[in-house]
């Protein structure tokens, strides 16, 4: 083997070995962010998309992580309660959720999901009707931002969402009413 013809494989070498720890950087940092996991407590605010349109608070925490760049799950529960037909009735509900959003922007997020929604009808003491507790799975859609307050640690999230479910009958009216509701909340995203 000739020196011009050694130096051509040093060279291509030293490339292929440049190029593997490249990808092995890149491999590296990408399971490095799909392992970043969030805590998401928070508040906000709920309204029924039928009822007595009072806008209602409610408190909730998700556990979100990244599973892709650009995709995030999230399992959260929450407590809120919307009174409907003029406080007759109460609806308190308690729903734990599974989210898939793609954050196509790092700060911005936006997809869907399902739910079980464990509800409790309270019927005003005045009524002869008996409370009642129903089990029922739902789904929503909605988006959000979360906006870094110390990077690496904790960022602001704001998240709406519509969430459908069925209509219910009740003793009340003759007509069913609509249990879906729009809901918008506040929280912290700490990083760990």
């Amino acid at each position: 083997m000739d020196r011009a013809t050694n130096k051509r494989a040093m060279r291509l070498l030293d490339r292929i070995v440049i190029g593997i720890l490249v990808l092995l950087a890149a491999l590296l940092a990408g399971i490095q962010a799909a392992r970043a996991a969030e805590i998401v407590p928070s508040v906000g605010l709920t309204r029924a998309t039928s009822g007595d349109g009072d806008i209602k608070g409610f408190v909730g925490v998700g556990l979100r992580k990244s599973v892709l760049p650009m995709v995030k799950t999230e399992l959260g529960v929450a407590y809120l309660k919307s009174p409907y037909f003029s406080g007759d009735l109460n609806v308190k509900m308690l729903p734990v959720t599974a989210s898939l959003w793609l954050a196509p922007i790092p700060t911005l997020y936006f997809g869907g999901g399902v739910g079980y929604y464990h509800t409790t009808y309270d019927y005003s003491n005045s009524l002869p009707f008996p409370d009642e507790t129903s089990d029922q799975f739902g789904t929503h859609i909605g988006g959000g931002m979360s906006i870094p307050v110390v990077p690496t640690i904790a960022s602001v999230d704001v998240n709406a969402r519509y969430v459908h479910l069925r209509d219910r009958q009740s003793p009340i009216s003759p007509v069913s009413f609509e249990q879906s509701f729009v809901s918008t909340s506040l929280g912290v995203a700490i990083k760990f």
